[in-house]
């Protein structure tokens, strides 16, 4: 079984960082892809970056390219979102997931969620 928590998530101005991370207390985290998914309300879920296992190659949503970065220290069991030059848009509740692979870099087969982390960017 794997658990997953996301935190770092908060309030900034348009323009501004965040980090947010997501912990797992499952020993085979290291051995999952896993994604970084967005829901704003209203609007359906988001895939928004995804890494794999091993090589750690990295994927993301065109909405987020050049201003988000997907990263993991599997020693630790983490894996990061650092989001840049946020924009209003970015708005949502985030929220991590795992899958057994990472389906050629699609946003399908994630069966293990944590209980997201919201984002609020402001103009």
């Amino acid at each position: 079984q794997v658990q997953l928590t996301a935190s770092g998530g908060g309030s900034v101005q348009a323009g501004g960082s965040l980090r947010l991370s997501c912990a797992s207390s499952g020993y085979r985290f290291r051995s999952f892809c896993v994604g970084w998914f967005r829901q704003a309300p209203g609007k359906e879920r988001e895939g928004v970056a995804g890494i794999y296992a091993g090589v750690a190659n990295t994927y993301y949503a065109d909405s987020v390219k050049g201003r988000f970065t997907i990263s993991r220290d599997s020693a630790k069991n983490m894996v990061y979102l650092q989001m840049n030059e946020l924009k209003p848009e970015d708005t949502a509740m985030y929220y991590c997931a795992a899958a057994g692979t990472c389906y050629g870099g699609s946003w399908l087969g994630f069966g293990y969620w944590g209980q997201g982390t919201q984002v609020t960017v402001s103009s």
